[in-house]
């Protein structure tokens, strides 16, 4: 086995997503890591770095971009972290960096691998930097941040600026994913204004539009019994945004909740019985049926939306696969977002 492939294989083996797309190890037992605390605040800048006294954690990044080509293009940079075993030390963690990007003529993807304390891959809070080989996201600060990925028919460099302050999702940043009681430390940034440009073989594209970071880490993030999940996350017109998941199970339940952000970005958390996602339509990609179009009901705030996604054909074929791409939106709320699907 090469370097390459051992790195996959504990990747695979010992933290990441769930059951037929691989990213099985979030339901395990967490004997010795540490566990996510419903009374800790997150304390900035030093939350965007590692926590490697837990065992997965992620920094995520999508985007909805328009050319000046009039096209829509979508872009997702992220890097995770595993720990292969307590302790914290630098070289039992595994990195793994996605970089996707949707365009008409069909779906791009790259994925990097790394072993810690090697310097190939890490983060830093201040000045913030985020790394895996050439792939970085490096800025004074995590609001005002510089992109950059690259595979071997596209690149994206990208500036992202935020002017509204990171928002903690479900209880001061404490997300509750099951029942019984699974949670992660969960926060983002919904409000950044993009511009750049997506470069290709034959051609360069300059591109605006809005971004969004995912920051979370945890030791059993998930219930045992949960096979995947459709994550959403909206930027309304209105200026407010919604981020929503619904976890599914073998029994064919589902755990769905979320947090609704004003324009100004202040967050509402929401209750399990408060949002819905509903299966509208689904598209064979591969040998999977996959939603393609969903309703989204938030009856709380008048919401009765359907998102539609842009490009079907947005399967991240990486070593643990998964869906993710932009989404429209439609209904009594307009505006675009992205979904991810896992588990199918």
């Amino acid at each position: 086995m090469n370097a390459k492939t051992i790195l996959t294989t504990l990747f695979v083996l010992c933290a990441t997503p769930l059951g037929a797309q691989g990213f099985a190890g979030l339901g395990q037992a967490a004997e010795a890591y540490a566990l996510p605390d419903p009374e800790t605040r997150f304390t900035f800048p030093e939350d965007h770095g590692a926590h490697p006294e837990f065992r997965i954690e992620w920094w995520y990044v999508t985007a909805n971009l328009t050319g000046e080509d009039g096209a829509t293009y979508g872009v997702q940079w992220t890097l995770f972290r595993n720990a292969l075993r307590p302790g914290g030390a630098p070289g039992d963690q595994v990195w793994m960096g996605h970089a996707g990007l949707a365009t008409p003529q069909g779906h791009l993807f790259a994925e990097r691998f790394a072993r810690g304390g090697t310097g190939q891959a890490g983060v830093a809070p201040a000045p913030f930097a985020a790394w895996i080989d050439e792939w970085n996201m490096t800025g004074p600060d995590l609001n005002t941040i510089t992109l950059t990925a690259q595979g071997a028919s596209f690149r994206y460099d990208l500036d992202l600026a935020a002017d509204r302050p990171f928002v903690p999702q479900g209880a001061d940043g404490y997300s509750v994913k099951s029942a019984e009681g699974q949670a992660s430390h969960y926060y983002s940034q919904p409000f950044y204004q993009v511009t750049g440009t997506l470069t290709f073989p034959d051609r360069e594209v300059r591109v605006s539009g809005q971004g969004w970071l995912d920051r979370e880490w945890s030791s059993q993030p998930l219930a045992g019994d949960q096979t995947g999940w459709d994550w959403i996350s909206l930027h309304l017109e209105s200026g407010e945004k919604l981020m929503g998941f619904q976890l599914r199970d073998t029994k064919g339940g589902t755990y769905t909740t979320g947090t609704w952000i004003t324009a100004n970005g202040t967050p509402e958390p929401l209750g399990t019985d408060a949002l819905r996602l509903d299966e509208v339509a689904t598209t064979e990609i591969g040998n999977r049926s996959l939603p393609t179009t969903w309703d989204v009901t938030l009856p709380a705030k008048g919401l009765e939306a359907r998102i539609t996604v842009t490009y079907p054909d947005s399967w991240m074929g990486t070593r643990i696969p998964y869906w993710e791409g932009p989404v429209a939106v439609t209904g009594s709320h307009k505006g675009v977002g992205y979904l991810e699907m896992s588990g199918y």
